[in-house]
């Protein structure tokens, strides 16, 4: 549901905001693709640049490993390297990864007008936590739901339920904003107005226009604007 603003510009009716973690709030992206470089080093290969990870960020391990040594699932390597990846990634998860800067004055306009956020993201708890206690947001956020919280994973509803459970809101009354497919598919499966962002790493997924979301935002102070806060 929207309205209106006083300047004429149409806003969300509602209550608190929910963010995607990697590629949404935060650039993970530096420390992620450091560590496929590291196990490239490893193996004696000249380390690739940063570009050629960063689409494939929101994919986690699985895509920093096809990025970086060519492996998939289904390669008897695979498992091997991908316990290697996260020893690597979790000793270097903080080193460079921050909010994107056009967050921060989003975050604290949100402060500002009292509106309570939350993060739901697949990354699972042993590495979110960190991460968030890192970059100054596990006291500001009001919900926290990682990978392993529930049951399941994005892209089912559970995540959306359990983070509109710990605001003590109707999902309804929770906007979920995420830069990839299974945001969009777990925020309306949940009944959530959904917002897909084009900042982030949308990988090698459909066109945003194709996700279904009720609104694309291309720069977060469009999206200060669609939540009302000025």
């Amino acid at each position: 549901m929207t309205s209106t603003s006083s300047a004429g510009i149409a806003t969300l009716d509602v209550s608190a905001v929910l963010f995607d973690l990697d590629g949404t709030l935060i650039d993970s992206a530096p420390d992620l693709g450091g560590a496929g470089n590291d196990l490239r080093t490893r193996r004696g290969l000249p380390e690739l640049p940063l570009a050629h990870f960063r689409p494939m960020t929101s994919n986690g391990a699985r895509g920093m490993l096809l990025v970086a040594l060519g492996l998939t699932p289904e390669h008897a390597d695979f498992e091997p390297a991908r316990l290697e990846f996260l020893e690597i990634y979790e000793a270097r998860m903080t080193r460079a990864t921050r909010v994107f800067d056009d967050m921060v004055p989003l975050l604290a306009a949100l402060h500002a007008r009292t509106m309570p956020w939350g993060i739901v993201t697949n990354k699972i708890t042993r590495y979110t936590e960190p991460i968030v206690q890192a970059l100054g947001l596990a006291n500001r956020s009001a919900a926290l739901v990682c990978g392993d919280t529930t049951p399941h994973a994005k892209p089912h509803p559970a995540p959306m339920f359990e983070a509109a459970r710990q605001l003590g809101l109707a999902p309804e009354r929770c906007a979920y904003v995420g830069d990839d497919l299974r945001d969009i598919q777990a925020g309306r499966a949940a009944g959530m107005p959904t917002i897909a962002v084009t900042w982030g790493y949308l990988g090698n997924e459909s066109p945003v226009g194709d996700w279904g979301a009720d609104h694309i935002v291309h720069h977060p102070a469009q999206l200060q604007a669609l939540l009302g806060l000025g």
